[in-house]
């Protein structure tokens, strides 16, 4: 099919249309797409999940998942229709033309080769240089994704690299090759400010520099705002609104986008009525964590996780600890719910020693404090209906069966979710709808102490300020302490009162969220601050400063 693609397209999609499996939801994953990208030019395409942003780039990289067909249309990389290129030919493209960064780079790297071998294994497959030329070519690539000592990096295996380095791995053997076109799923959700801004940052070099066209996908108003030449809205397999990030950020035509940017959370909150507080409910006193300190498996010199911290937390108030990923933050959230003991420091909730009292006065207080995790897909057992999982906790502390599902079922009426839903499966929820039953999970022992750790860090900008907001209603409602964990200062801004800012296992600023956003006073929350994408626009309104 000929297109009326300009000289420098690099990919053009043309009425795109892909059906899902019978008995799904809707019919088609996507319906009558189309779009082009140009040399050097970033598109992205942004929406909530399900909306078929991920389903597009599988098409292009022949990667659809069974079940899934192309029903219409053209996907041309270069002027060549990949729908019609056989299985070899497109198993050539890929790393030489077209190559794709994924989400996650724990799964994306195989965990038993080193790194270097795997980018090695690539260069073997598409090319005819020597051993000594490829190993410079990738220590060359290590250095350009700003990779510290590349050599060591070469032969350090995926488990001894922090997550922002497997993600430049993942990006050095995705470039490595210099393909015209580079797809990016979501590549920076899971990671801190600073390290989301140095790999946006790289990518926004290598296709400055070699021209590659860069297609990114993503859910994050604030990354779109900062790299996109053009952006297309989806909704449910359909283009809701495209054009350039300034026409649709700037004046959006349609209501629902509209409301993704309504969504997301000011860089500077609006100051927070004052919460209504009590007594101080946890005291944390000189806490500290070092890892690795003996043995000749072991690192030669200590880690320290986490440095003489001591912060309180009083009854009613949302207390925030934000900071980078290895900062102590999750460290300190695990040592007051018991899942990690300290080297030194104490814990008092209600005035008790948590570690001082014998297991039976810590089971009874461990009641009292519930945790909500980060990853809602993980967190609940596949294998057993989420009503079974709600009633667990209950049962576990002597409450009547009868007892724990009733509760159970108002529990479910109250995260905005049908209690006949208590007899389905995870696997039958959404990612939003999953994490609004965790919530269910942790109330369901009637905790004083609640903690959510990167409890929204995965959802959509819509489904995180719905659970934001519910996280609220119920804390007025079932009258808890809430302890926030977060390395996104946005939702810190929405929904905390009281924020501390950690660093390398330290405590380096510490006050109202109003305050420490609007005025930081450490250097290290004001990188933090400079890191937001997108801190130059507001969303709720029209573009501020072309970026």
């Amino acid at each position: 099919m000929t297109t009326e693609a300009t000289p420098d397209t690099v990919l053009s999609v043309r009425d795109l249309t892909i059906h899902l499996p019978r008995g799904g939801d809707r019919p088609h994953a996507v319906r009558h797409i189309s779009f082009d990208i140009h040399a050097g030019e970033v598109t992205c395409l942004i929406g909530e999940s399900g909306s078929g942003k991920s389903v597009i780039s599988q098409c292009v990289m022949g990667l659809l998942p069974s079940g899934l067909g192309v029903d219409s249309g053209t996907v041309e990389l270069l002027g060549e229709n990949l729908l019609a290129a056989p299985p070899g030919r497109l198993r050539s493209l890929r790393g030489t033309r077209m190559a794709m960064v994924f989400q996650e780079p724990t799964t994306a790297l195989n965990p038993v080769m080193t790194c270097g071998a795997q980018i090695d294994e690539l260069l073997v497959q598409h090319t005819d240089m020597d051993a000594a030329t490829r190993r410079a070519r990738i220590i060359e690539i290590f250095i350009r994704v700003r990779l510290p000592d590349p050599p060591r990096i070469y032969a350090s295996y995926p488990h001894q690299l922090s997550g922002g380095q497997r993600q430049r791995i993942c990006i050095a053997m995705a470039t490595v090759l210099r393909p015209a076109l580079l797809i990016c799923d979501e590549p920076t959700t899971a990671l801190d400010v600073t390290t989301q801004a140095e790999i946006l940052r790289l990518i926004d070099e290598m296709r400055r520099e070699t021209g590659t066209a860069v297609l990114f996908i993503t859910h994050d108003f604030g990354v779109v705002a900062d790299i996109a030449d053009q952006v297309m809205v989806l909704r449910l397999g359909e283009a809701v609104e495209q054009g350039s990030r300034d026409a649709v950020f700037g004046q959006p035509r349609e209501a629902y986008t509209r409301m993704l940017l309504a969504a997301v959370p000011p860089a500077v909150p609006a100051p927070r009525p004052p919460a209504e507080i009590g007594a101080v409910v946890v005291l944390a006193s000189h806490l500290d964590k070092t890892y690795g300190a003996s043995g000749w498996w072991r690192r030669s010199q200590p880690v320290y996780a986490v440095r003489d911290v001591s912060f309180q937390l009083r009854a009613g108030e949302t207390l925030g600890i934000v900071g980078e990923s290895g900062s102590g933050k999750s460290t300190v959230a695990r040592y007051l719910a018991r899942l990690h003991d300290t080297n030194g420091g104490s814990i008092e909730v209600g005035g008790h020693d948590y570690a001082r009292l014998d297991r039976t006065a810590q089971s009874a207080l461990r009641r009292k404090i519930q945790i909500v995790f980060q990853d809602p897909y993980r967190s609940l057992n596949p294998r057993r209906t989420v009503g079974d999982s709600i009633v667990e906790g209950p049962l576990n502390f002597g409450v009547s069966e009868a007892q724990a599902w009733q509760r159970a079922a108002q529990l479910m009426e109250q995260v905005h979710l049908p209690a006949h839903a208590l007899k389905r499966y995870p696997n039958e929820f959404s990612g939003g709808q999953r994490q609004r039953i965790c919530i269910a999970r942790a109330l369901a022992c009637e905790p004083e102490i609640l903690i959510a750790d990167e409890a929204v860090s995965a959802l959509d900008v819509s489904v995180q300020a719905q659970i934001l907001k519910l996280l609220d209603e119920i804390k007025a409602a079932h009258k808890f302490s809430l302890l926030f964990i977060t390395h996104d200062l946005r939702v810190a801004g929405q929904i905390c009162d009281r924020v501390l800012v950690m660093h390398r296992g330290q405590i380096v600023e510490e006050g109202s969220v109003h305050r420490v956003l609007a005025d930081p006073q450490h250097a290290y929350t004001r990188s933090l601050i400079d890191s937001l994408p997108g801190r130059h626009f507001d969303f709720g309104n029209a573009l501020l400063e072309t970026v």
